[in-house]
């Protein structure tokens, strides 16, 4: 697939089944997260795989980091938390590692690890993986960091769902780029 395309028309797939990509693909996936803009050459993020059983017990952390915030959390937010890691075969947990450092604040570290997941997206449209990027508050929650055990310096950036697409992509909207950009007249 062409450079050109794959920037242009890589969607989200929310529907994902079995099969998780194979070892090559993952191969290919985290080597385009490593070609991320990285000021410094600090590579600050790493990766977690979750799949199998070990998204049930990703799904429970969840729930668990659900009633630690709000005691009075419904069943119904309860299972949706426990059901969230199931949508896919394969759940990437995309961490920026953050260091003090006297040139690369920490928030262009963020940057870079969003950058890492993107790039991850990218190279799964380009293979034909379906692929989403989720978040939503759990995903910032430290019990929930605690749970997967990053390191007091480390964050959550992404929580990417990767699998076969149940359907066919969409198109990709085409927005008009004329309504992003704007020329500074100084």
């Amino acid at each position: 697939m062409e450079a050109l395309d794959v920037l242009l028309n890589r969607v989200s797939v929310p529907r994902l089944v079995e099969p998780a990509p194979d070892a090559a693909q993952r191969e290919i996936l985290f080597g385009a997260a490593l070609r991320a803009p990285d000021h410094g050459g600090l590579r600050p993020y790493r990766f977690l795989t979750v799949e199998g059983d070990a998204r049930n017990r990703m799904g429970e952390l969840l729930a668990q980091s659900l009633l630690e915030s709000d005691g009075a959390a419904d069943e119904k937010a309860l299972e949706k938390a426990r059901l969230g890691p199931l949508r896919a075969p394969l759940v990437v947990v995309v961490i920026a590692k953050l260091t003090d450092h006297y040139k690369v604040p920490k928030k262009e570290q963020v940057i870079t690890a969003g950058c890492a997941a993107h790039g991850v997206l990218l190279a799964a449209y380009a293979l034909g993986v379906g692929a989403v990027w989720r978040t939503g508050e759990l995903s910032y929650s430290a019990y929930v960091a605690k749970g997967l055990g990053l390191a007091a310096d480390e964050e959550v950036v992404a929580f990417l769902y990767l699998g076969t697409p149940q359907n066919p992509p969409r198109e990709a909207q085409k927005p008009d780029v004329a309504d992003f950009v704007s020329a500074w007249q100084g």
